[in-house]
């Protein structure tokens, strides 16, 4: 059993996502995910609308750190699907900086 739990472990500290957060701690952008059969889609929302989801996509979002989004589960209700769908989705993500970083231009000119 203890085996089991170190595997684990390692196992999940090679896929750890970094997840971008905004000021109000929302994502940056809209975005989906699909694992399986599972779609899960979600939006930025304004500081004071806490987490809006249900079942294990709630939970991954609280445990990465999101405090105001806007969630739904889309397909297949399956836990675990649905999970692995917001965990693609939160890989997804990216900031200004990094979009302005791949098309070679300065994060000023993103905004005009």
């Amino acid at each position: 059993m203890v085996g089991a739990v170190r595997k684990g472990v390692a196992d999940g500290k090679k896929h750890l996502v970094t997840v971008p957060l905004t000021r109000a701690n929302s994502i940056p952008q809209p975005t989906v995910g699909i694992g399986g059969a599972a779609k899960v889609m979600m939006r930025p929302a304004a500081p004071g609308t806490g987490v809006i989801a249900g079942g294990a996509v709630r939970t991954v979002l609280e445990l990465s750190g999101i405090q105001n989004i806007l969630a739904k589960q889309l397909g297949s209700s399956n836990p675990l699907n649905n999970a692995r769908a917001t965990l693609n989705a939160l890989a997804g993500l990216r900031t200004l900086r990094d979009a302005a970083k791949e098309r070679g231009i300065p994060v000023e000119q993103l905004y005009g």
